[in-house]
């Protein structure tokens, strides 16, 4: 029986911080280190990758091989194309390779992106890009809207005193309220951005029947509101405050869609607990991260406004002010989280993912 051969890995240790999977392969396509992204993908050790022919765990092993000697003849900067990775169980995990030659002759390196965290990932940056972009409007909407607002309300104030006959006081009245109405629309737009950011030990369940409480005072009747938590998860450090208003505006968010099941009295919203493990969001690769699910029984995001629900001003309902998912989303990117959407009639389901220690 062979014996596979060792190689110093030290040098790529690295990589195993990294989320995506790597692969350092030498000259004839052997395996020199295979990162844990990697053993994870294919559920193989890494003692058992290391030595064999990365080739070998491909579909197409032959276009594999093409793309090494390509790098190792310095064809090409980078390759990059689709294809299939076989893993131990027998199924076939699409992914984007990036073949690359390495600074050291004879070596090159095999990136693995799976199809559908490329287009997470993707998706994530958008989202990060959204936030930079929703920042420097707000700050840029308190400058231009705040200070006229300031003067048309005290203009209107002025001329309601003026005003002899209470019969017009009606239409000063209307500039008020509507000036107060912008003013508030573009505090709560600058809120994430204006307050510090508390940190402190947070319980997620405790997040969780505040929100609950919260909600049932406000729908009594008609709402049924369900637990299912993993007790086990630890406290993490974070911004109580800020996670209670993020939830409480996903979970109202989930009420508001609920009116019609709320008047037959078989609405439903579950607030459900986890813990996820290796899992990747925001560019990283996190042990364990907090996997916080509001789901309801409502007819859905329209496929209109999907793409967008998390963008200020967008809403599906009428009268509604776009913010409270803007707002939600903030708060939990402050906390290096992401909220994912999966909605369809019958059933929606924000995900809040957050690390944890």
């Amino acid at each position: 029986m062979s014996v596979a051969p060792r190689f110093p890995t030290t040098r790529f240790h690295a990589f195993d911080m990294l989320a995506t999977m790597v692969a350092v392969v030498d000259g004839e396509g052997r395996v020199l280190f295979a990162n844990a992204a990697l053993e994870d993908a294919l559920g193989l050790s890494r003692r058992s990758i290391e030595g064999s022919g990365l080739p070998e765990h491909f579909a197409d092993p032959d276009t594999l091989r093409q793309a090494l000697a390509g790098a190792r003849g310095h064809a090409f900067g980078a390759l990059r194309y689709e294809a299939q990775l076989k893993r131990a169980g027998g199924d076939l995990l699409p992914v984007h390779a990036i073949v690359a030659q390495t600074e050291h002759g004879g070596e090159v390196t095999v990136e693995l992106l799976p199809l559908e965290q490329q287009a997470r990932q993707e998706r994530e940056e958008r989202l990060a890009d959204q936030a930079r972009a929703n920042k420097e409007l707000f700050r840029n909407l308190a400058h231009e809207i705040k200070n006229p607002l300031g003067g048309i309300r005290g203009a209107a104030q002025l001329l309601e005193m003026e005003i002899p006959g209470p019969e017009l006081h009606e239409y000063t009245q209307v500039i008020i309220h509507e000036s107060d109405r912008l003013q508030s629309l573009v505090d709560r737009l600058l809120a994430p951005h204006r307050h510090p950011h508390i940190v402190g030990d947070v319980n997620i369940h405790e997040v969780c029947e505040r929100v609950r409480s919260v909600l049932l005072s406000e729908f009594p009747r008609g709402l049924k509101l369900v637990r299912d938590y993993d007790i086990s998860i630890p406290d993490f450090r974070g911004d109580r405050a800020q996670l209670i208003q993020a939830l409480l505006n996903i979970v109202h968010n989930a009420a508001q869609a609920l009116t019609e099941r709320i008047a037959r009295g078989d609405a439903e919203i579950v607030l459900q607990t986890r813990v996820a493990r290796q899992v990747t969001f925001g560019g990283q690769r996190y042990k364990l991260a907090l996997d916080l699910h509001v789901i309801d029984n409502g007819p859905g995001v329209p496929d209109s406004i999907k793409d967008r629900v998390f963008l200020p001003l967008v809403s599906g309902r009428d009268g509604g002010s776009g913010l409270g998912l803007t707002l939600a989303q903030t708060f939990v990117q402050q906390h290096h989280g992401l909220i994912e959407l999966d909605s369809r009639p019958g059933r929606t389901d924000f995900r809040i993912l957050i690390p944890l220690p």
